[in-house]
């Protein structure tokens, strides 16, 4: 009787240590294949980049950064990102507001177009920008005869990475529109408050972390885009290439030193925007 029992202890403790084994197997499994899958597409692919751009040494990398097509590069991506964040600002806010606030009809078809920007390449979106606002663009002849142009120009640029950047904002604000409710915002109106008032002193204060986490990824898009602008600006070299596209031109014409330097400044500035969306975050 005591062997039997026992023995069915014994099993039982086998049995236990067979299951722990199998999950942590399992989690450790999970763990390696996440590891191994950041190691291959972003920590040594990201490493390389660091020990290219710094191949020759500090001296050359630096050198690379103050090379007048790569600062001209700079100050395009700069004004862009300057120009699309307002814009971007502005729409979001606003079509947010409206979707949350307002019943109307098409709203659901509205919901769905603001998803446009993530459903089509760029290079499409760039594209179609082209055939509008080009010089026998259903759009773009009104510009052309007067002496504005938008495609191969900072106009179009602008444009590009605003249409791309689209959703950012609005999908951050609108959710937390929905979570918080109109409670707040009716008892401040039963006190006397007037809409803009409410907006101001209400409404803007429970966003303001989600408006200002949508800013944060719309600048990070609008740095990093390539294929709408590449096909709007026509990468023409220190007039119409932005950051990312000067490191496609420099790695094609075999001066691989300064494009690895050009996507290491990248790098930071991406590596800037995390740390301070993780400020925000903890803050």
């Amino acid at each position: 009787m005591y062997c039997n029992y026992g023995a069915s202890l014994m099993l039982n403790e086998i049995r236990s240590f067979i299951k722990r084994s199998k999950k942590q197997f399992i989690k450790w499994g999970l763990i390696s294949v996440s590891y191994l899958y950041l190691s291959l597409f972003l920590f040594f692919p990201s490493i390389n980049v660091f020990l290219q751009a710094f191949s020759g040494g500090i001296r050359p990398f630096l050198a690379n950064l103050f090379h007048y097509n790569f600062l001209h590069a700079l100050k395009l991506t700069i004004l862009i990102s300057i120009f699309t964040l307002p814009l971007n600002v502005a729409f979001g806010l606003s079509m947010a507001y409206i979707i949350y606030k307002y019943k109307f009809i098409g709203k659901s078809i509205v919901l769905s177009l603001l998803d446009l920007p993530f459903s089509i390449s760029p290079i499409i979106a760039g594209l179609m920008i082209t055939l509008l606002y080009g010089k026998y663009g259903w759009i773009g002849t009104f510009f052309v005869s007067r002496g504005i142009r938008i495609i191969f120009a900072l106009p179009g640029m602008i444009l590009a990475s605003t249409f791309v950047t689209l959703p950012f904002i609005v999908r951050e604000i609108l959710p937390i529109l929905e979570e918080i409710g109109e409670e707040q915002e009716e008892a401040a109106k039963t006190m006397g408050a007037n809409e803009y008032q409410v907006f101001w002193e209400i409404t803007l204060p429970n966003i303001q972390w989600g408006l200002l986490y949508g800013i944060i990824l719309t600048n990070a898009r609008a740095i990093g885009e390539f294929g709408a602008v590449s096909v709007i600006s026509g990468n023409i070299i220190g007039k119409t290439q932005t950051l990312t596209l000067f490191v496609e031109q420099a790695y094609k014409e075999y001066e691989t030193h300064s494009s690895f330097s050009a996507a290491v400044f990248l790098f930071i500035l991406a590596l800037f925007t995390i740390l301070f969306k993780e400020l925000l975050i903890k803050s």
